[in-house]
Parts: C-alpha cells; structure tokens; sequence
C-alpha cells in the first residue's frame, strides 16, 4: 500500500514530532522537543555545531531510533515503516558521499538502482537532473573533477532521483564559497516553487533567513524559539544593530559608558552591540559621549541577534 492511499486521509503534516528525544547513554543529544510540517514548507534547525540538528535529521530519516517521544513522517513511523518511508524521503547529508569511481551521470543511474527504478526511466531521468543541477557538460566527467560546489549540486540531484516528497538537507553550503552558495540556494528555492517539502539544518543566519518560511533555534538539544524568521527578529530583537570596536582590551569597559542608548547593549570579545530602532542616531549618542570607537557599523537585525539574546552567545561560538 502506497503512502497516499494507506487510511481514509493524509495527514495534516508530513512530519509531526512530539517529546522526541534521543540519548546517547547519559548525554541527551535532542531533549524533548516538537514539530508539525505541514507539505510544501521549508522547515530549518538553525544552531550551532553539537546543538541535535543532525541527530534530529538521523530520526527522521530513519537511520537512528529515538529514545522517547512520537515521530510520524506522513503519517507513518519511520521506525516500524523505515523503507517505506524512505522511498519517499531524498537525503543530502553533510557530506558529499559520491562514488568518485564513477562519472557525473552514472553516480545518478547506479543510485535509482538502489530504488529498483528501470533503466528506462534513469536515462532521461539522469538528463534532467544534471540539468537542473546545471551539470550537462560534466555529465560524463569523473567526480574528483568537479568543484565543492558542483559536488553539492550533484549530491541534492542524486537525491531527487527518487522524486522525493521531502528532501532533508543536513547543513547544505558549509564550505562552499559565496558563489556556489547561491547557485545552491537558486536550486533550493526551484525545489520548493515545485512543491517540495524542504527540512534543512543550518548555523548559517543568512541562509535560514533566504530560505526557511519557518524555523526552530535549537541550542542543547532544546528548542528556544519557533517562528518565520522575520517574526523572530521582530519578537527577540530590535529593527537595527550598531556594532561597535573600541579595541579587544577596552570593548568590556567601554560598553559600561553606552547605558541609555538603544534598548540593550551586548558585549562581545570582539565588539560591542547596540540594539536599537535607529542605528545612525544611536551612532550619534555615541559620538556626543566623546566615545571614539575604531570602526562602527549600523546593520539589519538578523537571526544571529536572536540567537545571542536567547542563548546569550553568538551560533559560531
């Protein structure tokens, strides 16, 4: 029986997670948490390095059993239904896995033989990956020559060989170069036009924001906050952010001279944060004190000021 037909309706959320926890003797690497997805949204983990988004990821995709909660991945335990599940389910992890013996559009035929596809349906299929990974002209190239960003791309096309209804993308750009970050995201964002249901990991503020309709913070194995993130920039932060260096050895002292301007100051090792409505005016105050500070920026709150107010700490810490 198919995932669409088993019961008399589809569920109203292709992953529904309730108290999922998962330990590793007596460390707690995802600790109680919960989330509905509903289809065709792009879902994130946005945390740091150690914060239980790939251990999440490994729950979901059916690779590791959880230690307590409820996991449902449209409408079926992966647990108990693993490949079932899987069929349905494209998985890009954080690193590239391809088989280097093998050529650009041969990694993506052997691959669909791993689902029993015919070969049939593989050679055009094939074609229309690398198209859209914008891999035609290497398709008959050896892996190794292919950039970091080109392996990222063909490694999201082998993933959607299977015609995946979600694709889970465990931290996609780390280690790509600006350039080939956004070739990536312009992919991304055709998948979801498409109607593909994304779940991503991330401690990139910047990509979350580009391309999350609605994310958790998750910090320790906790969810700290959930919301689109426009929503919770708005809630944790203010419109603007004045960034301030007065130098290593004075930012601490300095910040204790910056009462009154904005709504809080931050202190950082390497700056000192001001939050405030009005980046150019706080400047100003600054400047009225007869503070002199090396270098001053005024900026766009972001979810990296979200994080810092709910954790107090920056993601990359």
């Amino acid at each position: 029986m198919s995932l669409q037909t088993r019961g008399s309706a589809a569920p109203p959320y292709v992953i529904s997670a309730h108290n999922l926890t998962k330990r590793y003797g007596d460390f707690t690497a995802v600790d109680n948490i919960s989330f509905d997805v509903p289809a065709g949204e792009s879902f994130g983990l946005l945390g740091p390095n150690g914060a239980g988004k790939s251990t999440t990821m490994r729950m979901i995709g059916g690779v590791s059993q959880r230690s307590g909660g409820t996991l449902s991945i449209m409408g079926l335990d992966p647990e108990q239904h693993g490949p079932e599940v899987r069929a349905h389910l494209g998985v890009v992890p954080q690193q590239d896995n391809l088989d280097e013996e093998l050529k650009v559009r041969d990694n993506l035929i052997v691959y669909g033989r791993y689902f029993g596809l015919p070969m049939s349906y593989l050679r055009s299929k094939a074609d229309e990956l690398l198209e859209f990974a914008q891999l035609t002209e290497k398709a008959n190239a050896k892996v190794d020559d292919l950039s970091g960003g080109m392996k990222r791309r063909l490694t999201i096309a082998r993933s959607l060989v299977n015609d995946p209804k979600i694709l889970l993308l465990d931290e996609p750009t780390t280690g790509l170069d600006p350039q080939a970050r956004h070739i990536l995201w312009d992919r991304l964002f055709r998948l979801k036009e498409a109607g593909t249901t994304l779940i991503l990991t991330t401690h990139y503020m910047d990509e979350a924001e580009q391309l999350c309709d609605r994310l958790v913070v998750v910090d320790k194995g906790k969810i700290m906050a959930e919301g689109s993130p426009a929503a919770l920039i708005r809630q944790y932060s203010t419109r603007e952010v004045l960034e301030l260096r007065f130098g290593s050895d004075r930012n601490a002292t300095v910040a204790g001279e910056l009462g009154g301007i904005g709504e809080r100051v931050e202190t950082l090792p390497d700056r000192v944060l001001i939050y405030t409505g009005d980046g150019e005016r706080a400047l100003e105050r600054v400047t009225e004190r007869g503070l002199a500070p090396l270098t001053s920026l005024v900026r766009r709150s972001s979810l990296e000021d979200v994080f810092l107010r709910l954790t107090g700490r920056s993601l990359v810490d």
